[in-house]
């Protein structure tokens, strides 16, 4: 099935090795959060998984509630950075994961476009009162590494003040 191979392109195209994506998350400490508003109010996705399909089909991965919605309206791919291969981003694709574009296409930071790489901040559009915005969240500490200032706790002896002032 030519479908088939298509969908099997997008994931191959990102890193898709499960055992590595909670490794990946530490090393970058990066994490990728998309928030949906739509008919039914707002909703957090945090974002882990090497593909996700977007639409109003029971199916898909992140559903929206509306009826100007394509039942399989956006796919979200995971993709590496170049620069870094325990890095990744998302690029959004319009339409399924097999190519077949959804009836309105996809509206990224005002412009109609049929495909686009997320960057923090970026807000995109589905439908009338339809929208996500993707979040790119850096922490600047890895995990298991703290200030040591911040256990620092130096206990003074009251006698030991009267020394310091003779």
């Amino acid at each position: 099935m030519p479908g088939n191979d298509t969908k099997q392109i997008l994931i191959n195209h990102s890193s898709t090795d499960c055992s590595h994506n909670a490794s990946m998350a530490t090393d970058t400490n990066e994490s990728h959060l998309l928030i949906i508003e739509d008919d039914q109010g707002r909703k957090e996705f945090p974002l882990e998984d090497p593909v996700y399909s977007i639409g109003r089909d029971r199916e898909c991965n992140i559903r929206l509630m509306s009826q100007f919605v394509s039942r399989r309206h956006a796919t979200l791919v995971r993709l590496p950075r170049e620069h870094n291969s325990h890095s990744y981003y998302y690029r959004i694709v319009d339409g399924d994961a097999k190519g077949k574009p959804s009836s309105n296409g996809l509206m990224v930071n005002g412009r109609k476009m049929p495909a686009h790489d997320l960057r923090n901040e970026d807000e995109i559009v589905f439908g009338p009162q339809v929208r996500a915005i993707y979040y790119l969240l850096r922490n600047t500490e890895r995990p298991g590494q703290t200030d040591n200032s911040e256990y620092d706790i130096t206990l003074i002896n009251p006698g030991m003040t009267e020394d310091l002032e003779d």
